[in-house]
């Protein structure tokens, strides 16, 4: 099973190159690096790079998923695998896992180049975790989104109303404009946004709190629980009706 699962996600990785995915992650890197050089304020500069660096790593997760979904829909992939040995376990994970490698690796590069230009502080020992964890679940995330869309029109709708309902209150949080008071911080950890921008503050040297854990909690127990109660179940359902069968 491990070598099998080595085998599909270094395909998967590869998939990633093919349908330009990872030039798409280096250009929005440039673009994202281009927006903070020219911030002089030091202080407006560390309060913006872990929010930053927490919407690229999410949202990329979430949309490249939904990419490489619509199109194996479109080249009828899923239904060829079907007939395959291979176990739906091992197909989701593979995509879930070689996605984390890349939008993580994508994120640390926008790290690692302001670490060196801006001489910020990080502790990469919290931040890749942080990185891995949330981008983890965020793929897992796009997969309920690809269940649910017949297009990838439809999937960035999705991917819209979730920065409304979640990424919206979790910046306007952050950046004191509204949901002001120690209340919503805790209230607001229960979004998959709010409690990854907590662990990514940690890797960027932040107070490790009760927050920090349970922003912990939240996100490996949802990984957990969205991956054999939804994700796994679903993709068969999904795999099957893409079959035409």
């Amino acid at each position: 099973m491990k070598n099998r699962l080595l085998i599909l996600t270094k395909g998967e990785l590869q998939r990633l190159t093919k349908y330009n995915v990872t030039t798409i992650s280096f250009v929005v890197a440039v673009v994202w690096f281009l927006l903070l050089f020219f911030i002089d304020d030091i202080d407006i500069f560390s309060s913006m790079l872990p929010f930053i660096v927490i919407v690229d790593a999410t949202m990329l997760a979430v949309i490249f998923i939904g990419a490489i979904m619509f199109f194996e829909k479109t080249e009828s992939t899923i239904s060829t695998m079907l007939v395959t040995p291979v176990k739906n376990s091992d197909l989701i994970l593979s995509k879930a896992i070689s996605n984390t490698i890349h939008t993580t690796m994508s994120t640390l590069l926008i790290i690692i180049v302001f670490y060196f230009v801006k001489d910020i502080e990080v502790v990469w020992y919290i931040v890749i975790p942080a990185l891995v964890i949330s981008v983890f679940f965020h793929s897992l995330l796009g997969f309920v989104f690809s269940f649910h869309t017949k297009d990838f029109t439809s999937l960035l709708v999705w991917v819209m109303l979730y920065s409304f309902v979640f990424i919206i209150p979790t910046a306007l949080h952050f950046f004191n404009i509204f949901f002001k008071g120690d209340i919503w911080k805790y209230i607001l950890l229960i979004t998959p946004s709010q409690a990854a921008l907590k662990l990514i503050e940690a890797g960027f040297g932040a107070e490790i709190g009760i927050e920090f854990f349970i922003s912990l909690i939240v996100l490996v127990a949802g990984s957990i629980l969205g991956y054999y109660y939804y994700v796994l179940p679903k993709f068969k359902e999904y795999a099957v009706k893409q079959s035409g069968v």
